[in-house]
């Protein structure tokens, strides 16, 4: 079964602990290559290329395909610095490009008014704010997709609202250096309500497979497999 994940949407993906939605993240932007003895098999096109290619340009790929991890992590360092981490990986931009682009992504993650005056202070004082601060570092280097795994599971309900607010904020068109920027979202879930509040389409997955998708109105209310339906109405899990 082929999986689609339509450009400037949230697709939500759910399932047990262990079906393979995290490890399908990993094959999204390979970072599975990074871990000795593991490789994918099959097909994953994004703008009609195959990203399992060998000719695939892995530090191209990376920045336009940013992910999120399920644990913070906050570098040792300023707040300007972890946003601007990744940025010359990618980029060689100048010191005033670099800040202007710290500056859009904290934007976009509404953290900016927050740090603006303190960007040089240690990045571990944010307070309520660090998944956003990770979220921002992703979206340094502009990335189309942006993958999140779990991304609020560490949160408490005030900092996950927030963060909900930022997936629905984010699909949404912005202009930036006068080009209209937008993100594609993948979202990996054990939160059932929250894939039902941010999702506009939901992927099933279950023992390393995709049992099925659809929209999110259509696998919540009329799921059309029963393994689906038990799952979503708690019957199993």
């Amino acid at each position: 079964m082929c999986l689609v994940i339509p450009a400037y949407h949230v697709t939500g993906m759910i399932g047990p602990s262990g079906c393979g939605k995290s490890t399908l993240l990993r094959v999204m932007n390979r970072t599975y290559s990074m871990y000795p003895g593991q490789h994918a098999i099959g097909t994953a096109q994004m703008n009609g290329q195959d990203i399992l290619g060998p000719r695939v340009n892995l530090k191209y790929l990376r920045s336009l395909v940013g992910i999120v991890f399920q644990e913070t992590t906050v570098f040792p360092m300023s707040i300007h610095e972890n946003v601007a981490f990744g940025t010359p990986l990618h980029e060689q931009l100048s010191r005033a490009e670099l800040a202007l682009r710290v500056e859009e992504a904290l934007v976009r993650v509404a953290l900016w008014a927050e740090v603006k005056d303190r960007l040089q202070s240690p990045a571990s004082g944010l307070s309520g704010g660090q998944q956003r601060l990770c979220i921002a570092r992703a979206l340094s280097t502009r990335p189309e997709v942006l993958l999140m795994n779990e991304p609020t599971s560490a949160l408490g309900p005030q900092s996950m609202s927030k963060v909900e607010d930022l997936i629905d904020d984010l699909k949404r068109t912005v202009t930036i250096d006068d080009l209209k920027r937008t993100v594609t979202i993948v979202l990996v879930t054990h939160h059932l309500q929250q894939a039902a509040r941010c999702a506009d389409r939901v992927a099933f997955f279950y023992l390393g497979e995709m049992i099925e998708s659809g929209s999110a109105e259509q696998m919540f209310t009329a799921p059309r497999l029963p393994s689906t339906q038990n799952y979503i109405t708690g019957r199993s899990g």
